[in-house]
């Protein structure tokens, strides 16, 4: 019997290495899997490369994380956002890494892994500093850099509620990187914030079959 429920959050990151990949979705606040990130602080994982949309904001989530010296790299698009405060002292101390990537180009990567495709050209960034360093050809007479996939080992996803296979419906707007970095990466955990029985989700309003889900955690919502 397929079961992809796990009972807590401990055991949903369980197994995190050392060195890992980890995709961690959101866009600004929505959508982002605060309970899932704190529970891989707790873990202890370290050395971590992060891919994410911005380098987090005050004390929690993925800021907590490089506060507490568990990044040693961060690929995204925003890493200033307001209240950024760790990224900000680590990158200036020369304690963290940093890989710039254009929002569009970061989910493309990442959808790429997802595909098994081996990269693609790109106009944006062509004409930046971003494009140092790799293959740039004329396409259609515009400049075009070309882009590797992203892959994680890990995707910490939040969801609005799952079966117990692992099918996925989202809320609005927090769906945002999740669908892809659910396809992008070798283990997915997703943070769902109900379970449901299998037949209770309409099969057309399913975004993320749970083909591409490993674990699925339930947190409830704080009244």
């Amino acid at each position: 019997m397929i079961d992809k429920r796990v009972a807590s959050l401990t055991d949903a990151v369980e197994g995190i290495a050392d060195g890992a990949t980890v995709l961690v979705g959101g866009f600004g606040a929505a959508g982002v899997p605060v309970e899932l990130v704190h529970a891989l602080l707790d873990q202890g994982a370290t050395d971590l490369t992060i891919v994410t949309n911005n380098a987090g904001s005050g004390e929690t989530d993925v800021a907590a994380l490089i506060r507490e010296r568990r990044v040693r790299k961060i690929i995204c698009s925003y890493p200033r956002s307001v209240g950024s405060i760790w990224f900000e002292e680590f990158y200036r101390a020369g304690n963290i890494e940093l890989e710039l990537v254009p929002q569009g180009t970061l989910s493309e990567r990442m959808r790429a892994a997802g595909a098994g495709l081996g990269g693609f050209f790109t106009p944006a960034g062509a004409d930046s500093l971003l494009a140092e360093g790799k293959e740039v050809r004329m396409i259609a007479g515009r400049r075009h850099v070309f882009e590797e996939p992203l892959q994680g080992d890990v995707a910490l996803v939040k969801a609005l509620r799952a079966d117990r296979w692992g099918n996925l419906v989202y809320n609005k707007a927090a769906r945002n990187f999740g669908p892809t970095m659910a396809t992008a990466a070798t283990l997915t955990v997703v943070q769902v914030r109900e379970f449901v029985e299998l037949g209770d989700l309409d099969p057309e309003s399913v975004v993320t079959p749970g083909i591409f889900v490993d674990r699925v955690v339930e947190v409830e919502e704080e009244a």
